[in-house]
């Protein structure tokens, strides 16, 4: 009973040294709950103007909304005692479109439609520019109708030989989209670089200071 009880011991012993050899060529057994750590993104959120060029642009920037807040003053407001039999109120959306499209002159409508889209254009380019709250399609839009909702009421009220128009509004707000879509969506992000959102700043602040700790 000894010696089968010594033998037992002996080939249990060279047993546990054959896995160990075993175990040590193989290498470390890999865990499969355990994942690879992430690296964090350090992308740069896009092209950066320098700090010279971002202040030049938004001075020039500036002085074309000024600019542009004359001459839309002088097409929009000025007086038309001429025109005051043949204007009318429109409170439709479509009903002045269709009539510029029906006029027998291409030309015309051109001109009523083109004109209309282009005076709301530089709402979409220097919108973003000047004010970076108003970035999006959607904010522009919005203020774009906002301020020519308030200059159609002027005009419908004060001003003679004027009329509120609804197309007028769409129309310029169409302009100001096409503007944002072209040039100012780039212009606005080169000279105010998007921010990341304070919950993931917070998130990353926390894990920066656990791994210190």
């Amino acid at each position: 009973m000894a010696r089968t009880q010594a033998g037992n011991s002996t080939t249990g012993a060279a047993g546990s040294r054959r896995s160990r050899r075993r175990r040590s060529f193989a290498g470390p057994r890999a865990q499969p709950d355990e994942k690879p750590d992430k690296k964090p993104d350090k992308s740069p959120p896009g092209p950066q103007l320098p700090l010279l060029a971002r202040l030049l642009l938004m001075a020039v920037a500036f002085a074309a909304m000024a600019a542009f807040a004359v001459v839309l003053a002088r097409l929009t407001v000025s007086p038309q005692p001429a025109s005051e039999a043949l204007t009318h109120s429109n409170l439709h959306p479509g009903s002045s479109i269709r009539q510029y499209l029906a006029q027998p002159e291409v030309l015309d409508a051109v001109k009523q439609l083109g004109g209309n889209v282009a005076l709301g254009v530089p709402f979409g380019v220097l919108l973003p520019l000047l004010f970076p709250r108003t970035r999006g399609r959607l904010r522009v839009a919005l203020t774009t109708a906002g301020v020519m909702l308030l200059v159609e009421l002027v005009q419908g009220a004060l001003v003679t030989g004027r009329a509120f128009d609804i197309d007028d509004v769409v129309l310029n707000t169409t302009g100001a989209l096409l503007g944002y879509l072209l040039l100012g969506r780039r212009l606005g992000r080169a000279v105010h670089p998007p921010r990341r959102p304070w919950w993931r700043r917070f998130g990353r602040g926390r894990t920066a200071s656990g791994s210190h700790t």
